[in-house]
Formats: C-alpha cells, sequence, structure tokens
C-alpha cells in the first residue's frame, strides 16, 4: 500500500474490551469468526447492484473514469438470498489504523459493516482526539452512509501504537508528551534512499509495518473463534523495486508478506485462524502523501496495469470482506493483489521504447 506507517500511537492492549463469541480484527487487520448466517454482499458502480454490470460500462477514454465498487448487505433478513452470501452479522471487527475517512482502513470497515459486522476500530494517539471529535461533530457522516441509507456505527475507538506491546512498553516521556507525536524516539524515514537509512530508522520501520501485525495477532488469538480471519494490507514494492519507497519500507513490507504465511501455519494449527495479506494498489490517501509521490505512482498505474482505472479503497474493502467470510475458507497464507493486475506486469507499456508495440486499447 502506497502509505507510510506512523508509528506513533499507542495499542490499549488489544485484547481489553473486545470479550463475546463473536470476533474479528482489520488492520489493516481483520478476525472474524464463522458462527452466522450470512447475507448478499453484493457489487454496484453507481447503478444497482441488481443490473449488469458490463452493460452499464461504454468504450472511450477510461483514464479519468472512477468505478467504485461498494459492498451491500440484503436490506430485508428474509428475503431469499440471490447469490453467494457474505454476511457478517453477528460478528466483530476490529480495524487498526484508521484516522480519517478517506483510507483503505476506513473503506474496509465500510464494507465489513455493509455486510452487517460490528466495528471497532483502532487510531493512533496523536490522532485520537480529532478523530472522535469529528465523529461526535458529524464531519465523518456523508463518509459513514452504507448503501442502504444508514450510517456506519463505530462500536468503540481504541488508542494504539504499532510500536508498542502494551502500555507498560511506552517511555515515560512519550506518555506525557501533549499530543504524543512530538517523541523523538522514532523515525519515518520512506522517502529516503536505503542506502541512507538509519538503523535506528531501518527498525522502526520493521517494527511499525511488519512486527505490530505479528504483536496484534498475538494479542487477539486468543479471543478469536476457530474460523476466524486476520487480514493486513501490504504494497508491491515488498517484491519489486519502486524508487522513492525507501527508509526500510520495503524491507518491513517484504518481511509482512513472509510473516503472513509463518502466521497462516501458525495461527491454522492453534486456532483454525486464517491470516492472508491484501497487496493494494496506490491511493491517494492523507498517508501516502508521506511518501510524496503518490501522484506518479497513480499515473504509472492508470498507464500500465491491465485495468485502466484508478483503484479505489472500495475495493480494497470489498476484498477484505471476502477473505474474512466462509467463501475464502481454504485461503491462508496468501498475497491478494487488488491492484487492477498492475503487479503482473513485468515492464512499463507507456515507456517510448514500446511505442510502435501492438498494445491492445479501449474499443
Amino acid at each position: 500500500m502506497g502509505t507510510a506507517a506512523a508509528p506513533s500511537s499507542y495499542m490499549s492492549t488489544i485484547k481489553p474490551c473486545i470479550s463475546s463469541s463473536r470476533k474479528m480484527l482489520v488492520s489493516s487487520v481483520v478476525s472474524i469468526s464463522t458462527e452466522a448466517s450470512w447475507t448478499r454482499l453484493a457489487s454496484s458502480s453507481h447503478i444497482s447492484s441488481r443490473q449488469p454490470f458490463l452493460h452499464r460500462i461504454t468504450s472511450g477514454p477510461v483514464k479519468f473514469e472512477k468505478f467504485l465498487t461498494i459492498a451491500k448487505s440484503e436490506a430485508n433478513d428474509n428475503k431469499p438470498l440471490s447469490g453467494l452470501p457474505i454476511d457478517l452479522r453477528g460478528k466483530r471487527a476490529f480495524i487498526a489504523g484508521v484516522a480519517d475517512d478517506n483510507g483503505y482502513g476506513w473503506a474496509i470497515a465500510k464494507s465489513f459493516a455493509a455486510a452487517g459486522a460490528e466495528i471497532l476500530v483502532g487510531t493512533w494517539v496523536h490522532a485520537l482526539n480529532i478523530f472522535e471529535s469529528s465523529l461526535r461533530r458529524g464531519k465523518f457522516d456523508e463518509s459513514r452512509v452504507l448503501p442502504d441509507g444508514s450510517l456506519m456505527e463505530i462500536s468503540k475507538v481504541y488508542p494504539m501504537d504499532a510500536i508498542y506491546d502494551c502500555p507498560e512498553d511506552v517511555p515515560e516521556d512519550v506518555k506525557t508528551n501533549k499530543r504524543y507525536s512530538g517523541s523523538s524516539n522514532w523515525t519515518v524515514q520512506v522517502s529516503k534512499l536505503l542506502l541512507e537509512t538509519s538503523r535506528n530508522g531501518y527498525l522502526a520501520d520493521l517494527s511499525a509495518s511488519s512486527y505490530s501485525f505479528v504483536s496484534l495477532l498475538k494479542h487477539f488469538l486468543p479471543i478469536v473463534n476457530p474460523g476466524g480471519a486476520s487480514i493486513s494490507l501490504t504494497y508491491i514494492a515488498s517484491e519489486r523495486i519502486v524508487p522513492g519507497y525507501g527508509g526500510g519500507m520495503s524491507s518491513a513490507k517484504a518481511a509482512l508478506e513472509s510473516d503472513t504465511r509463518v502466521l497462516a501455519f501458525e495461527a491454522g494449527r492453534k486456532r483454525k485462524v486464517r491470516v492472508n495479506t491484501i497487496s493494494a494498489g496506490p491511493l491517494r490517501s492523507r498517508a501516502a502523501k508521506a511518501i510524496g509521490f503518490i501522484d506518479m505512482m497513480i499515473d504509472y498505474s492508470l498507464a500500465n496495469a491491465p485495468l485502466q482505472k484508478e483503484p479505489s479503497a472500495e475495493e480494497v474493502g470489498n476484498a477484505a470482506a471476502f477473505l474474512a467470510s466462509p467463501l475464502s475458507s481454504a485461503i491462508t497464507g496468501a498475497v491478494v493483489y487488488v491492484d487492477n493486475g498492475l503487479n503482473a506486469m513485468g515492464v512499463g507499456v507507456d515507456s517510448p521504447i514500446f511505442v510502435n508495440l501492438n498494445i491492445p486499447k479501449d474499443n
């Protein structure tokens, strides 16, 4: 994912008030159990989900088109299902790292809410007051609207920090910092060249963007029912060179994907919990601006991906809902690409070298 980790908030022991027999976690992480019945999760692109999608696609330039795919659950619980069911009613989802209403975390929360899940979020400590205030004052109301017209409800907001495992680990000077964001004990160096990255900066990125997922699952696993799922977000820089995505972040994403496979084995054997990661395309979120060249990455994706459209947060949210559902009950240890197919490309076809190449175009 083209975002920088901001390891300055604190995880108020993620096991706390999440008791109950139905749990789910998302962090980028999603954990869910599999005991309830399932309703329809449908997609739409500004149109009714019952209208054939392909019939609504018109030819012409697609660079400036943006298709929104929105998770939907059937409003009438008693109505017979007309498609494959995804119903997260009776489940709880914890989404870590949500600090505003325009990133992947928020979109994942909405997809889970649309499918009926109870939503809990963890947000960075320095953003907690602003986030809760925005919720109370209705600043997110427009973004909270679900396909059935209702508003997404967030049951609880937890303060959390990606670089500490428990409250006792937080240094006193950080705890007493007024906004808990001015501490000099951590640094995110996404824009730095790897050769210019300090040991502390490298390890901080690894801690915030890789080990944080291990720690999160470690604390959640005892309270997640068998059949639950945990999902993280990664980025193609884990396996391909993306100049500018440095400072140890590409290494951290590679570690995250490796950890996903190992955790899938361990959590699967211990608790029958599935672990996957979504490799998302570039998104114009506030967090992504930290890397400084997100617009270039989106333009590159539009020019070179098999599907020439801008990646949307809703598509990642829907993929997460699928991975948390029984429909993916045999999928674990996987990197699932939601990037319009950019990961499949071996070369950039927008290069002048390929100007005379017969490249398929929209008719």
